[in-house]
Parts: C-alpha cells; structure tokens; sequence
C-alpha cells in the first residue's frame, strides 16, 4: 500500500494543475460531442466507459505498469507504435514530455521525453506505491480530465460531470487491478469508435480542443 508521500507526490503529478497541458486535448471526444454521438451524461459516461474499457484506458494502464519495471526505452517504442492516429501520438507524446520536464525539475532524475503513461511509470520507480494504485490514479486523471472535456463542449453542469466520474470509479478499479497482472501480450485496443473520431478530429474546421 502507498505511504501518504507517495499518494501526495502522485496526486500532484495527476493534477490538472501540474504543466502538462491535458486541458487541451479532448481524445477525440470533441468531434463526437459536434456530430451528436455525444449528447448528455449519460451518452458521456457510455463513451468514456468504452475509452477506459476498450480504448486507451487500459492499453495506458498496462503500459504504465511495464514501464515501472521494464526498459523504458522499450515500452516507448511500443507505445508510439499502439497510437491509433496522428492525434493520438501527439497527445501522448507531448503531455508526456512536459510531464517529464516537470518531474525531472523535482525530482533530480534525467528521463528523457516518453508517452505520457511510459513518463508516469518511470517516473513512479521512486515511489513507494503499488503498481495498482498507481495505475487507478492515472486512470481516474484520464478519466476526469475527459469529463471536464465534455463539461466544457456540452450542455452539462459541473455536478453532472462529477457524477460521471464517480459511476466509472468500479471500472477504473478493475483495470488498474487488471493492468497491474498483465503484460505486453495482453495490449490491444477495441474502441474503434473512439479511434475514428480521433481520426475525423483531425479534419475539423473548428475546434477547442488540439485532439
């Protein structure tokens, strides 16, 4: 079980506060707010649901988990190498070199820039934490970072959006839980819906969000 220093030093590093930038990506969630694939609470809780599940919820949490032991350098390969579309490696990549600046600048330690998840695994080498709570914090940041997303883009209040996030906590549990038992062969992605939309986010005219 994490010590209360380690909770502390992992709730900072998955602030929407820390300098990572996660305000302005929607992970494709914008385009399908805009063609009505989106609509309510409900219908965000769905999509976020399929993200986590299916998507690169999970695929983030395996490769955090690896990164925590494995080469870095290894798990960075292979995850640039999952990243379903331009948008989608921009993302990972350059939250993940900012969230590396800022940890290095703390911490003393020189990681060069990785995808977001691989600089959070290696990062979190130095905590002592366990692999699935680290993992479900991660996993409730993604989370809350799209809700507020969809806070922003649709009809829905704040409250609202809190509640969504509290109906994925069982979720997000189980694949941290998941994560921190699996290994490389068990990536893979099924949210196709969620990968075409970062896809079609590309060609938007105008848009908030950078995916």
């Amino acid at each position: 079980m994490a010590d209360a220093t380690a909770l502390l030093t992992l709730a900072q590093w998955l602030s929407p506060a820390f300098p990572v930038g996660g305000y302005a990506y929607s992970h494709g969630l914008e385009w399908a707010i805009a063609e009505g694939r989106v609509k309510d609470a409900e219908g965000l809780r769905a999509w976020l649901e399929g993200v986590l599940a299916e998507g690169s919820g999970r695929t983030d949490a395996i490769l955090l988990v690896q990164a925590l032991t494995v080469d870095p350098a290894e798990i960075s390969e292979l995850a640039r190498a999952l990243a379903p579309s331009r948008e989608r490696l921009l993302e990972t990549m350059e939250q993940g070199a900012a969230f590396s600046a800022t940890t290095n600048a703390l911490t003393g330690a020189d990681w060069p820039a990785m995808p977001l998840p691989v600089a959070v695994g290696a990062a979190a080498r130095s905590l002592e934490a366990t692999p699935e709570e680290i993992a479900a914090l991660y996993l409730q940041a993604f989370a809350g970072n799209l809700v507020q997303a969809g806070v922003r883009f649709l009809p829905l209040g704040q409250t609202e959006g809190q509640k969504v996030l509290a109906a994925l906590r069982p979720l997000i549990l189980r694949l941290a839980a998941e994560a921190a038992g699996a290994s490389p062969s068990d990536l893979g992605s099924g949210a196709l819906a969620s990968d075409l939309a970062a896809m079609q986010h590309e060609t938007m005219d105008v848009r908030i969000f950078r995916t």
